[in-house]
């Protein structure tokens, strides 16, 4: 026959509370935790959200707005744009690429052109026709036939860029500055994309 034992407690102990009584501070601090103010919940949101678009709009594209014609037809007059600010990070602008970068003559402005020189190319424009290191540049990119003039020699310092508009007739771009060429910590970003107006929306080449 089995005997069930007995646990024996001192005399004038209380006994222990039953398991369903039994409450962990855990619990308590959760129903005792006050929900957060609904207007300072609100403000928090909106301070992420305006942090996270200073940081993609600062950090990571440029949006920009093209008032004139110089790229044109690759870019139109009133178009809005976004550059990858990314591109250059481990990289350097290639002859070619479109580039948004800081106006040389006045760097509050923010340019956009095509680069035709990278550094230690010598551009020359010869009868309309551009020669970069002697040979004849391939522009299919041109809007219309330049006009028989002549420009340069350009020979390209050392972290800078020679660059022109696709619309080469009406482009005020390397040929006519004061300071001639685009230094490298002036190149915000590459040309990506354009989004306005809607029938011009794609990807700039």
């Amino acid at each position: 026959m089995s005997e069930e034992l007995e646990t024996v407690r001192p005399e004038g102990t209380p006994a222990a509370a039953p398991e369903a009584e039994k409450t962990t501070e855990g619990g308590k601090d959760k129903k005792n935790k006050k929900k957060m103010n609904p207007i300072l919940e609100w403000v928090l949101y909106i301070a992420i959200a305006l942090g996270a678009a200073l940081f993609i709009v600062n950090v990571l594209i440029i949006n920009s707005y093209v008032p004139s014609g110089s790229m044109e037809t690759t870019i139109m007059t009133g178009s809005r744009m976004l550059g990858l600010r990314t591109s250059y990070w481990f990289a350097d602008p290639q002859r070619g690429d479109i580039i948004v970068f800081k106006y040389p003559d006045d760097p509050k402005q923010n340019f956009v052109k095509r680069v035709i020189g990278v550094p230690g190319d010598v551009v020359e424009i010869i009868d309309g026709v551009t020669y970069v290191n002697g040979e004849e540049l391939e522009e299919p990119y041109l809007n219309g036939t330049p006009k028989a003039r002549d420009y340069g020699p350009y020979v390209v310092p050392e972290k800078c860029y020679f660059v022109m508009g696709d619309n080469r007739n009406n482009s005020h771009d390397s040929r006519f500055w004061t300071n001639t060429y685009v230094p490298r910590d002036y190149v915000l970003g590459k040309a990506l994309f354009c989004y306005w107006p809607i029938n011009r929306i794609g990807v700039i080449r």
